[in-house]
């Protein structure tokens, strides 16, 4: 079993979740943030079988992960 960081958006139609630092694309969704969760589980378990574990080998490890918001001229 291994711990993987995940990021849960909410938007105005539902959840959207990503791993973080996995190699590759992984995205799950689901219309609430558990339904996300299990969703970008699952594909991460099918990205691995695809690709192969070293595709969950980050390098460097992420060790934490922040939102924060940044002031843009546009």
């Amino acid at each position: 079993m291994k711990h993987i960081k995940v990021i849960v958006e909410k938007h105005a139609d539902g959840y959207v979740a990503y791993p973080v630092g996995v190699k590759g694309v992984v995205v799950g969704e689901g219309d609430t943030f558990e339904a996300a969760l299990a969703d970008v589980a699952s594909a991460i378990r099918f990205h691995v079988d695809a690709f192969g574990a070293d595709t969950l080998d980050a390098d460097p490890p992420v060790l934490d992960a922040f939102i924060a918001e940044a002031k843009v001229a546009v």
